[in-house]
C-alpha cells in the first residue's frame, strides 16, 4: 500500500478511561495512537478495495485489475467484506466499470449472505446489453448462465469456469 500524505487532523472527544485504554492498545501494537486509530478504522480490506477501483478506473484496459479486485472479495468473510465495501469507491467510474464493480460487490454479498451496501443500488443498471465476448455463438450461453447480480445490470458474462466473476 502506498503512503498517502496526512494534510488534514481529527479530532475526537474521549473520557480520560478510554483514552488510556487506547494508549494501552497502542502500546501492546507497538503503534503510536493515530496509526492504531487509523488501523482499526480504515481496515487493509477496505483500502485495498479502494486502491483496486481506483485501477480499474485509471487503467485503460481494467480486465487484470477488475480480476484482483474479484480475488479480494471472494477471500473475504463477511465482517471484511462489509467493512471493504461500505463506502462507494471514490474514483469516478465509467457506466459499465461502476455497474460492474457494483455487480462484483452485490455477488460477492450474495455468497456471504449479507446484505449488499445501499450505495450499490444507486447505480442505474445500463440501458445497452454489455456482453463478456462478441462471439454471437456465446450470447445465449451469456444470457442464461451470468450470475443474477450482473443481469439485473444489463451485463452477460460467464462465471462458471473456476467461479470468476
Amino acid at each position: 500500500m502506498r503512503k498517502l500524505e496526512k494534510t488534514s487532523q481529527l479530532q475526537i472527544r474521549v473520557s480520560r478511561d478510554q483514552k488510556s485504554a487506547i494508549q494501552r492498545a497502542a502500546r501492546r501494537a507497538g503503534l503510536d495512537m493515530s496509526s492504531f486509530v487509523l488501523k482499526r478504522v480504515l481496515s487493509a480490506a477496505t483500502e485495498g478495495f479502494q486502491a483496486l477501483v481506483r485501477d480499474c478506473a485509471s487503467l485503460s484496459s481494467p480486465r487484470f485489475a477488475l480480476a484482483e479486485l474479484n480475488t479480494l472479495l471472494a477471500a473475504l468473510s463477511s465482517g471484511p467484506l462489509r467493512d471493504a465495501v461500505a463506502t462507494a469507491p471514490a474514483v469516478e467510474l465509467s457506466a459499465f466499470l461502476a455497474n460492474y464493480v457494483a455487480a462484483m460487490v452485490e455477488y460477492a454479498c450474495a455468497n456471504r449472505a449479507i446484505a449488499a451496501p445501499a450505495w450499490t443500488g444507486a447505480i442505474e443498471p445500463l440501458t445497452d446489453p454489455a456482453f463478456g465476448s462478441e462471439l454471437q455463438s456465446l450470447r445465449l450461453h451469456l444470457l442464461t448462465h451470468s450470475p443474477p447480480p450482473f443481469r439485473r445490470r444489463n451485463i452477460y458474462i460467464d462465471s462458471s469456469l473456476g467461479r470468476q466473476v
